[in-house]
């Protein structure tokens, strides 16, 4: 009860300080010119005030001295945590002397890299490893990492404190719910508490439209400070426990920390592919190229803080699951994550000189995808992983979760497996076909791919083995998982397209004419070239079979009977005819009928122009 009691009292000094300091830094950096100014490499629009990592620093500091203080005696919530505490204070100067006076990225990488060396030496480290050497260089590779991890991600209105306030949080539960606790569960949490409270009181005026950015002193600080906390409360015999809970200490810190590190990663591989610094500012990130493909700042944000969760809620998923379902479950995650990311890296953010000879810019597609011999290899990589995955997870679902000594029977008929899908798949010609251009029809390509290598599969064991000790109801829930795969898979940059171009209609609201198959080209076309200018609203047809029901997603309000009523009630600005027989005469009749009633729209014919 007196721990809750501080802790509630810890989060409420932080959040009420961030809430009431955050206004009078921004004025006092707006008064003495310590701005951000918006450059071609920065995102911000507009000159904003920094110092906002002053408020979450003295707020953060002020109630956990304060909470530990009254609650709690020195020697045990302070004491513990102080090298911590004077780390994050001499990263949050080092910080604020670059928001002052932009000193060199260098000189702020040396530091770093000397204040992790002390928290080392005061016994703050990972014991992942045998050898202590390994676990000395891993600890502090780990705190300079996620520092500037959190530095680099601060390049969005609220993302960085955000991620790191959900991030903290998932700290928090952890601690909670980890089997017999750590040895500094309580202060640690006291201090997260404090943390999140403060970073909350911040987002107040950070989230977009941000009127304050927490600069380098709050991105360095917050960064520093979750790095040493997942660092502190680690098991210090992790070498003598079982090899999956061994690998879940390891995954633990990566899973609540997800989204620094990606992001991280994800800049430093595709900057290095086209030879661009890490260290210079740009317009590169998961969140730009989530805006340049038309989601808003704030959808872009929230994609990122969902991620985030969802990692989070793994992280504590770890130890409740059996090994098996958890192996699984990331896995899966893990393959949605590189699919959406490789999606991302198809986005040109890079420019380049028209005449140039480089490759796409901004894209993974000239290493992955574009190559005949690439593409078919990237794709055979995939559907490796996914026929382990679906092949494992077709014994958990056989054997109730415990393949138990089935294990062996899974790892001897693997290769097998991997052999007939591979060849069967490539034999269907599967990897013939180019992802990005996945059409229905191509599901019973997958279909025939997929069972044909199962059945192959099984007259190998059969030949082989006898199939002794093989259950057949594996082999049929593999069919069924694998096909869900790796439809999905290819068809995942398909539904992308299509979710982002619905929700990138922001033009004059349009109605088609026609629902056949050229109204549905049309759909197509209005979803994918944004230089139509055109939102589209719906459909109106003469057949009245079709009134009523929804193609594409959009509804058929009727007949031409209905077209005044629908123009008004929508505010359509522009129609188009998409039938070919009378569609001019159709054209002229609605042009008619709009200059008749005063109505302001746009009469327009679609037409199919194919020429030598």
């Amino acid at each position: 009860m007196n721990q809750l009691l501080a802790y509630s009292v810890a989060f409420l000094i932080a959040f009420g300080g961030s809430v009431l300091l955050t206004p009078l830094v921004r004025h006092i950096a707006v008064k003495y010119n310590y701005v951000a100014v918006p450059r071609v490499d920065r995102w911000h629009k507009k000159t904003t005030g920094l110092f906002g990592g002053v408020s979450i620093f003295v707020s953060m500091m002020a109630a956990w001295l304060i909470s530990s203080a009254v609650f709690f005696q020195f020697q045990n919530y302070i004491q513990p945590l102080l090298p911590v505490a004077l780390g994050g204070t001499a990263i949050f100067f080092l910080g604020l002397l670059d928001d002052i006076s932009e000193i060199n990225p260098q000189y702020k990488l040396i530091g770093q890299v000397v204040v992790a060396s002390v928290l080392v030496i005061f016994g703050f480290q990972f014991n992942w490893f045998e050898s202590k050497t390994a676990n000395l260089l891993i600890s502090i590779f780990w705190i300079v990492g996620i520092t500037n991890a959190f530095n680099l991600l601060d390049n969005m209105d609220g993302l960085s404190a955000g991620v790191a306030c959900i991030s903290g949080f998932f700290l928090f539960l952890w601690l909670t719910v980890m089997p017999g606790g750590l040895t500094f569960s309580g202060p640690v949490q006291l201090i997260l508490t404090a943390y999140i409270g403060s970073l909350l009181g911040f987002l107040f005026y950070n989230f977009n439209p941000a009127s304050i950015f927490m600069g380098d002193a709050g991105s360095l600080f917050i960064g520093f400070t979750l790095a040493c906390l997942t660092v502190i409360e680690n098991p210090s015999d992790v070498q003598a426990v079982p090899l999956f809970n061994q690998l879940s200490v390891i995954a633990i810190p990566c899973l609540i920390l997800f989204i620094p590190i990606l992001d991280t990663a994800f800049v430093s591989f595709m900057r290095k592919l086209f030879a661009r610094s890490i260290f210079q500012g740009g317009r590169d990130h998961s969140s730009h190229r989530m805006v340049a493909i038309g989601f808003s700042e704030k959808k872009a944000v929230l994609v990122l803080y969902l991620f985030a969760i969802i990692s989070g809620l793994l992280a504590l998923g770890i130890y409740p699951l059996d090994m098996g379902i958890s192996i699984v479950i990331i896995t899966l995650y893990l393959i949605l994550v590189l699919l959406f990311w490789v999606y991302l890296a198809n986005v040109e953010v890079y420019s380049r000189a028209p005449d140039s000879t480089e490759k796409r810019n901004g894209t993974l597609l000239p290493v992955l995808m574009e190559a005949g011999y690439g593409r078919t290899l990237s794709s055979i990589l995939m559907d490796l992983l996914l026929i382990t995955v679906a092949y494992y997870a077709s014994y958990l679902l056989r054997f109730g979760g415990d393949i138990g000594p089935n294990f062996d029977f899974f790892l001897k008929s693997l290769p097998i497996m991997f052999a007939c899908q591979i060849f069967c798949l490539y034999s269907f010609g599967v990897y013939q076909r180019l992802w990005w251009g996945s059409r229905l029809g191509d599901i019973s390509v997958y279909v025939k791919g997929v069972t044909a290598g199962t059945v192959m599969a099984m007259l190998a064991l059969l030949f082989l083995y006898r199939f002794q000790s093989f259950s057949r109801a594996v082999f049929i829930i593999y069919g069924g998982v694998m096909l869900i795969l790796i439809s999905f898979s290819r068809f995942f940059f398909r539904l992308m397209d299509e979710w982002v171009s619905r929700g990138n209609q922001h033009g004059k609201p349009a109605l088609i004419y026609g629902a056949g198959i050229g109204g549905q080209m049309v759909v197509r076309e209005i979803e994918t070239n944004n230089e139509m200018g055109l939102s589209l609203v719906g459909f109106i047809d003469d057949d009245p079979m079709k009134k009523g029901k929804r193609i594409h997603g959009y509804p058929v309000f009727g007949s031409g009977d209905r077209l005044e009523e629908v123009i008004n009630k929508y505010n359509i600005k522009e129609i188009i005819v998409s039938f070919r027989e009378k569609g001019a005469e159709k054209k002229k009749d609605l042009h008619r009928m709009s200059v008749r009633n005063g109505l302001d729209i746009t009469v327009s014919q679609m037409r199919l122009i194919i020429s030598p």
